[in-house]
């Protein structure tokens, strides 16, 4: 077994003064993951903010990540932002962590030593799970555990691959921990929400039975264990079936409809409402993230005075739902199916969205909106393009949402329309980003959308 490597109290604060070993391996490794939310703008410097020896030859850290200036007249350069890191240190690496490597270090206290992501080290996996069933501190990190919760050891530990912007591990089958990668401080929703809703008896949500935090260089949530449901398949994989197969999927879209007003109406309930004036700071938001986005991505610029008109609406608009607590970034792939129910996870909100916004009251309609884009997506993964499908889907939704909640979103126009245009906008960033050859997609919601009404 390749030996671990246990770090002196005086390394290890060393390490804390002097890091400049990991800095120059961290600066080539980080902009290169699916979870680094810089990818288009260069990173011109990394801090370490905080080092804890987790336990032996794990380290776990926070890193503040500077960019450089925007390429526009007048550029500064935005705010850095933080990430957390678990590495580990190896003299040797094992062959199954090949895929993990960062670098072998060549300074200072770490010298000499392979440096991996210890996500992917099960022996890390493990240890870490062991931190969470018992309730403790490590320097500034904290492990909680819901009192009423047994959470079995031995559990083995699986690293999920799929694309995310945070990493998870399951264990066993049984539970799921989700690592957030993006560190913003306070409560993150996805710790927050989940609780709230437990308390409220909403089944509809996996609660959280523990979780760990940083008190320094600022409070916030770190990661979350919930149970896993191993049967379940997420709603984006079951449409793209119905898709492939030539089955409908109106009956799992009305539920679907129907399982969301469950989650809104416990939601609103346990949470305060929100003050007066919401919309019209709704929508300035979304007009300052058509702005930014127009800037980043010029083929928007010619549709922006239609898209701006849809917000205009909402500012001036004086009917529908009232304001509160919502999911934030709703789509197929944020839901799952087993047997017969529908369950709703990952609170989280939009990542790259301040924290404030997204524990901030919302219609509930931004949600509605959210699944009815990722309707269109899923029927534009086929050729030739269904759009009746989708719109079919669209429509079974907001029905099984209006009989549940009461009220029927596509009586919501100018909500509607706002809110899908500022959920369309968010998806044209994103792709340009991150998955250019999609970004037609969006693009052509966009088009009618700038087109409907303006």
């Amino acid at each position: 077994m390749p030996k671990t490597i246990t770090l002196s109290p005086r390394a290890a604060l060393d390490a804390g003064r002097r890091p400049a070993s990991l800095r120059g391996l961290l600066l080539e490794w980080l902009p290169e993951q699916r979870w680094f939310a810089g990818k288009d703008r260069p990173v011109t410097d990394l801090t370490v903010l905080s080092m804890t020896e987790l336990f032996p030859g794990c380290l776990h850290l926070l890193v503040n990540a500077s960019h450089a200036p925007l390429p526009t007249p007048g550029g500064t350069p935005p705010p850095g932002d933080c990430y957390q890191l678990l590495l580990g240190l190896r003299e040797e690496m094992a062959p199954r962590l090949e895929r993990a490597f960062i670098g072998r270090a060549t300074e200072g206290p770490f010298a000499g030593l392979a440096v991996y992501d210890a996500l992917h080290d099960p022996r890390s996996a493990h240890l870490l799970l062991e931190r969470l069933r018992r309730p403790g501190q490590a320097g500034p990190l904290r492990f909680e555990t819901d009192p009423a919760a047994r959470v079995p050891g031995g559990l083995a530990p699986r690293l999920l691959t799929a694309e995310q912007s945070n990493s998870s591990i399951v264990y066993g089958d049984a539970y799921i921990l989700k690592v957030f990668r993006r560190i913003q401080p306070g409560v993150n929703p996805d710790l927050e929400v989940p609780n709230a809703l437990t308390t409220q008896g909403c089944a509809r949500v996996p609660a959280p039975v523990a979780w760990f935090s940083t008190t320094s260089p600022q409070p916030a949530t770190l990661g979350v264990l919930q149970p896993f449901l191993p049967d379940a398949a997420d709603g984006w994989t079951l449409a793209l079936r119905a898709l492939a197969e030539g089955h409908d999927f109106t009956a799992e879209a009305r539920e679907l409809g129907s399982a969301m007003a469950d989650v809104h109406l416990a939601l609103a309930e346990a949470f305060p409402p929100a003050g007066p004036g919401e919309r019209g700071r709704t929508a300035e938001q979304m007009c300052a993230r058509l702005d930014a986005a127009a800037r980043a991505v010029p083929g928007l610029l010619p549709h922006v005075p239609g898209l701006r008109a849809a917000f205009a609406t909402l500012a001036s608009c004086d009917s529908g739902p009232p304001v509160q607590r919502v999911h934030g970034d709703l789509h197929l792939g944020q839901v799952l199916r087993a047997g017969r129910d529908w369950f709703v996870i990952d609170f989280e909100g939009e990542p790259s969205r301040p924290l404030d916004e997204r524990r901030a009251p919302q219609s509930p309609v931004r949600d509605i909106a959210g699944m009815l884009r990722s309707f269109d997506y899923a029927a534009r993964q086929r050729r030739p393009w269904r759009p009746e499908w989708a719109q079919r889907c669209r429509d079974a939704f907001c029905a099984g949402y209006a009989a549940r909640a009461g009220w029927n979103p596509r009586e919501k126009h100018a909500l509607l329309r706002a809110h899908e245009t500022d959920r369309a906008v968010y998806e044209v960033l994103y792709e340009a980003r991150h998955r250019p050859d999609w970004l037609p997609v969006p693009m052509a919601a966009i088009e009618r959308l700038a087109a409907w009404g303006g």
